[in-house]
């Protein structure tokens, strides 16, 4: 496939919002179960961080470690929904449950069927990070109105890791391959995204570099900035970058989806 078909664009109606809509059914079925691990990773991640390492911590910018981590638990959790949702639970569906081929037997194409499984990955990061953000603001640690920026928005970074995610779907031939992404690109960018420690204690090229090739660090800086209530100038090239890349990567997820689903 050259690289004009890989970005072709997509026929989609509203009817990938059907598969959406499928998926959450399924999700519904299952809430209670669904909603455990949101709500207990962050509490655990910010008694362990948060309240017992934090006191080893001087403030970062005005702020206890708890307050700085509490932002970047949310935008964790906004990759983390949204990419697991596209990778293993996708590719069960696409591979195993063979749902992909009896959808596409009716009336949708792939194309909304992909669509619907990216906007899925992304609602799932919105249900996260609002859950996330409740808890952390029961513990304290937002002081600003601005936070409710984070729950629209992580939709936006939820879609963006969604569609990233669904790009390694369609290339891996077996679901155990999927390790390889979570190991070598998640976890990396969950320690290097200015979440645990501040990115201004790296080298300047490092610096640079992430700013170009770490989508996670974007969404932890505007994140952040919502709770806090403190925004710059910065944050527009955060924010467009996020649209950009969501923009590429979900025009190659679909047709690397198209390429794999399409023989």
């Amino acid at each position: 496939m050259t690289l004009k078909g890989m970005l072709s664009l997509p026929h989609i109606s509203r009817r990938a919002w059907m598969v959406w809509r499928r998926d959450r059914d399924v999700f519904t079925k299952t809430i209670i179960v669904n909603f455990i691990p949101p709500i207990a990773e962050p509490v655990i991640y910010i008694a362990a961080f948060g309240f017992g390492l934090g006191l080893l911590v001087s403030q970062i910018g005005g702020h206890s470690y708890a307050e700085f981590i509490a932002p970047a638990l949310v935008a964790i959790t906004i990759m983390n929904a949204s990419f697991f949702e596209c990778t293993f639970a996708s590719f069960v569906r696409m591979y195993y449950q063979k749902t992909f081929d009896a959808i596409v037997s009716t009336p949708l194409n792939v194309d909304e069927v992909i669509a619907g499984e990216i906007l899925w990955g992304a609602t799932r990061s919105t249900i996260s990070a609002t859950v996330i953000t409740v808890v952390i603001a029961l513990f304290g640690l937002v002081h600003a109105w601005t936070v409710l920026i984070v729950i629209p928005f992580s939709f936006l970074g939820g879609f963006m890791f969604a569609s990233i995610a669904m790009c390694f779907t369609a290339v891996t031939p077996k679901i155990e391959n999927l390790n390889y992404p979570t190991s070598l690109f998640i976890m990396p960018m969950t320690l290097v995204s200015n979440t645990f420690f501040p990115l201004s204690l790296l080298p300047g090229s490092v610096q640079a570099v992430a700013q170009w090739i770490v989508p996670l660090l974007h969404v932890t800086d505007i994140v952040r900035a919502a709770t806090w209530g403190d925004f710059s100038v910065g944050l527009i090239w955060s924010l467009l970058w996020i649209l950009v890349i969501s923009a590429v990567f979900f025009l190659l997820a679909i047709n690397l989806m198209k390429r794999r689903l399409i023989v």
